[in-house]
């Protein structure tokens, strides 16, 4: 029978001395959800995309300067610059050649390229701030009334369910009749009137289930106020909702004020939108299409690059798929 001893084994893969060291690097909750978002290369893609689209919304009026010779707000009277087709050349009424019309001009012969971009920052603008707005009077509505419950949460609740039965269609031709006129301040305050029922839903609904837990009661045990538990314990942990419902609204903020424009609703004329260049090329899409296909691109592009990295974000924030 063979002996068996210590000299006859040898420990491989691990020693006594790095036993018990910790492998796996110590990250953060968001640095954790960096590193997974880094993983989907689509969501990655959609947010350098509206990286690209923010810094021409931006730059982009100077870059059509640049290239086309003229500013976008000039109209150009030469007949052969009005509704011109894109890398059509600019030449004044001296035969003199002042640049190129990438994107082509529109009746007036102003450049379509500069003018988009222009139209982008209201379009992203009303997007962001309405976002904004809805997500601060949300988040408190929601907080207060699924912190506190009962009596107070029933009435809450019950002037949430009758702004949200109200059209915001019906609100927008009201305030269209009380401020006798459209611009980005009426459009934001007809969006935001109702639009901010849904995240007080969903608020509501996370503080409920949070109000319950361990930090929460041993916060109401060390004395602190309501006050100080919804804003600095309720509200912080439900940022990665909030974060995740913000990239679903501006989108939808971008389609409502493009839909507004489009039926003479929204923004009006001098100023642009891309929903406002949109309706215009609805018009006269048989004879130049391009004047309606830019607008309709940037709103197309916009809206499912925030889609996408939502759903991007909604994956990387989720504590259960982490692996």
């Amino acid at each position: 029978m063979a002996e068996l001893n210590k000299d006859k084994f040898q420990i491989i893969g691990c020693v006594n001395s790095d036993a018990e060291a910790i492998v796996r690097p110590n990250l953060t909750y968001w640095q954790d959800a960096w590193r997974r978002l880094k993983q989907n290369k689509v969501a990655i893609f959609s947010l350098i995309l509206l990286g690209v689209i923010a810094i021409m919304c931006a730059f982009g009026p100077w870059i059509g300067k640049l290239i086309s010779g003229v500013d976008y707000s000039i109209q150009n009277h030469n007949p052969a610059a009005l509704n011109a087709k894109p890398g059509t050349l600019n030449i004044n009424k001296e035969g003199q050649q002042l640049g190129k019309y990438i994107f082509g001009t529109d009746n007036l012969g102003r450049d379509i390229f500069g003018r988009l971009w222009v139209g982008g920052r209201v379009s992203i603008a009303i997007g962001l701030a309405g976002t904004l707005i809805e997500v601060f009077v949300g988040a408190i509505y929601g907080g207060v009334s699924g912190y506190f419950g009962g009596l107070v949460d029933d009435i809450m609740m019950r002037i949430v369910e009758v702004l949200n039965s109200i059209p915001y269609m019906i609100v927008v031709i009201l305030m269209a009749v009380i401020f006798q006129k459209q611009g980005m301040g009426t459009i934001l305050l007809a969006l935001c009137i109702t639009g901010w029922t849904g995240m007080a839903r969903l608020i509501r609904g996370q503080v409920m289930q949070l109000k319950e837990s361990e930090y929460v009661l041993a916060a109401q045990a060390l004395g602190a106020d309501s006050k100080r538990i919804i804003y600095k314990h309720l509200i912080p942990n439900t940022i990665g909702i909030i974060i995740i419902y913000m990239t679903f609204d501006i989108p939808s903020f971008i389609f409502a004020e493009a839909f507004l424009s489009f039926i003479g609703l929204g923004i009006q004329p001098p100023n642009t939108s891309w929903g406002a260049m949109a309706a215009f090329g609805q018009q006269v899409m048989d004879f130049y299409p391009h004047e309606l296909l830019f607008p309709a691109i940037a709103i197309s592009l916009t809206m499912l690059s925030f889609n996408l990295l939502g759903d991007g974000l909604r994956d990387a924030l989720d504590p259960k798929l982490r692996n």
